[in-house]
């Protein structure tokens, strides 16, 4: 465990800390948006129907979305992480979102009438054949340094992402590709985001599996030995991730950087157990999605930047602090 560690009963006060906290903010940001929603107007003031009618279509299912996204997205990094044996991998470095996409992209051109939930099938095959083949290549490349696993993720991303942008440009689905490449909670509705409870239930197995994902991030002869699947762990690790991506990516587009930073963080307060980390890296993800959230709707009120414009930003000054950390602790 981390010199940075802490015990199960801090962990637990921390856990419950954030679970409060995100729990106040979920709540304010039930009351921010154009449509004036308040208190006092839900319990009788003027337009109290209209003010429920937002609440219910709108401010609920919005909130529900980045609850759920947040808290997905950042198992779907520490998964990834433990998979790969690397801090600095997570869907979005790994080529794992870009595959998703041109899955999405394949059901919409050839199967443009099939229902959500098998475009989301689709998507997540693509999404668990793009980590595949990026485990794949891992195999081929001397990696010395573990700052060239995600420059491979993000070349192979790149590659896809270009494959996917020439199709989407030949069938005139560009504009499409770009709205739901960038994460936005602003068009969540009721009826438009219960997909992403597939995550939840992915987060669920995740905690159900950490002891076996804790040990398959030992290596491989070790999880042998100790007389578990290594294999079927790796697929159950694939099968989450792909899922995690694909619902995400349907429901609201493209988050970056969440699922590298948030585990990262949690890993130098309380360690790497997952039994432990699991609860603590989906509350993280939750509340710092919802931070960021609630920020992009008020710095340009009444307008609203896109989610994934502003986790981009902090997640990607967060990701440089991490790897300058790593790059000062290897000199020391």
């Amino acid at each position: 465990m981390s010199t940075l560690g802490l015990r199960n009963g801090s962990s637990s006060r921390l856990l419950a800390v954030v679970i409060v906290l995100t729990t106040v903010l979920a709540a304010v940001s039930l009351f921010i948006g154009i449509s004036e929603v308040s208190i006092a107007k839900i319990i009788g003031g003027g337009d109290k129907e209209q003010a429920i009618r937002v609440l219910l279509v709108s401010r609920i299912p919005r909130t529900a979305a980045i609850l759920l996204a947040g808290s997905a997205l950042a198992i779907a990094g520490l998964v990834m992480q433990i998979i790969v044996r690397n801090r600095f991998v997570e869907p979005s470095t790994a080529g794992t979102v870009e595959s998703a996409s041109l899955g999405f992209l394949v059901v919409t051109i050839f199967a443009p009438g099939w229902p959500l939930m098998a475009k989301m099938g689709i998507s997540a095959l693509f999404a668990l054949a793009g980590t595949a083949l990026f485990l794949r290549i891992l195999r081929f490349v001397p990696l010395r340094d573990t700052m060239l696993v995600p420059l491979v993720g993000i070349m192979l991303g790149g590659v896809i992402g270009a494959v996917t942008m020439f199709f989407a440009y030949r069938f005139n689905l560009l504009p499409s590709v770009l709205a739901w490449t960038i994460g936005d909670f602003s068009g969540v509705i009721r009826g438009r985001y219960e997909l992403l409870w597939f995550g939840f239930a992915a987060t669920v197995m995740a905690y159900i599996a950490a002891d076996r994902f804790t040990v398959a991030g030992m290596g491989r002869d070790f999880t042998i030995n100790l007389g578990l699947d290594y294999k079927l762990i790796m697929t159950l690790g694939l099968v989450l991730v792909s899922v995690i991506a694909s619902v995400t990516l349907i429901s609201v587009g493209s988050i970056p950087f969440l699922g590298l930073i948030v585990p990262n963080i949690v890993s130098l307060m309380v360690g790497d157990n997952m039994r432990i980390t699991v609860p603590l890296v989906a509350s993280f993800g939750a509340f710092f999605v919802l931070i960021c959230d609630i920020l992009g709707r008020i710095v340009r009120y009444p307008y609203e930047i896109p989610i994934g414009v502003v986790v981009g930003i902090f997640g990607s000054a967060i990701f440089l602090a991490l790897i300058l950390r790593k790059r000062h602790g290897g000199r020391a």
